[in-house]
């Protein structure tokens, strides 16, 4: 059976509980080998790739964006809910408050954003107009519904380099700027999924208030632990909309860049 969905767990969200007759997967990709796991889910395969590995050993600036993307593509996803745990630069998006946010602002430094380097491939400007799934962002907020989960429907989602937090300055130019929420993850993973025609939507949940928002110093241990305070809340609103995901359901994104080429195909 071909795997049409996938999800991608981020900081807390290591183990595919969700699936049964889980197995694991190794695929070869031009950018290296990616593991992921492959299960079942109410009648459809479902792979669960672990961002930052199983023991969360990659920090993301070194997470290889470009083949995880590829591993989904050569898998036959079509649609991939991520998720990712963000410190709040908005005094209404509190910790423990689920996003889906549906704009980004991109502050990484040193990452490789693009199936498209020139050479055979030609160049490509893939439109970023909305970057996150509208569709599946609406499948996301009638799970919630369904699951009568508050969330936040509408979000910026600003992508630092990473591995350190953000200073305090930092913090108010993103603010300035429009930003509601900082990780370190978001880019390139959302750009590269459109470029690769993969549906993809992102599940923010708020561990934390940013760095001169929050009233103390910040810890990594801190957002693992308000993760998995909150996986359960996670994992239900992950199943609740892959529940509602058509496997073989069309949309916009899987025709982003059309053409002979097919981004991250690996071929």
């Amino acid at each position: 059976m071909t795997v049409r969905i996938a999800v991608i767990g981020g900081t807390g969200v290591y183990n595919p509980e969700m699936l049964v007759d889980v197995r694991e997967e190794k695929v070869s990709t031009p950018y290296g080998d990616v593991g992921l796991h492959v299960g079942g889910f109410q009648g459809r395969q479902v792979a669960f790739l672990a961002r930052h590995g199983q023991q969360h050993s990659v920090p993301p600036h070194l997470v290889n964006y470009r083949a995880n993307i590829t591993a989904l593509k050569k898998l036959g996803v079509k649609s991939v809910l991520a998720t990712a745990a963000v410190g709040s630069l908005n005094l209404d998006m509190n910790p423990g408050d689920l996003v889906f946010c549906d704009q980004f602002l991109d502050f990484t430094k040193g990452r490789v954003q693009t199936f498209f380097e020139g050479g055979p491939d030609g160049v490509v400007h893939v439109d970023m107009t909305e970057p996150y799934c509208p569709e599946l962002r609406a499948l996301m907020t009638q799970a919630a519904s369904n699951l009568n989960l508050p969330v936040h429907p509408v979000g910026t989602y600003v992508t630092t380099e990473g591995p350190r937090f953000e200073t305090p300055a930092e913090i108010r130019m993103l603010r300035h700027l429009g930003g509601d929420l900082a990780g370190m993850t978001g880019v390139p993973e959302v750009v590269l999924a459109r470029e690769a025609e993969i549906c993809y939507a992102t599940i923010c949940m708020v561990t934390n208030f940013a760095s001169g928002i929050s009233p103390h110093r910040l810890t990594h241990e801190e957002v693992v632990e308000a993760m998995q305070v909150n996986a359960a809340k996670i994992r239900s609103l992950i199943a609740a909309t892959v529940a509602l995901i058509k496997p073989e359901r069309d949309c916009l994104c899987h025709h982003a860049v059309g053409g002979p080429v097919n981004a991250g195909s690996g071929e």
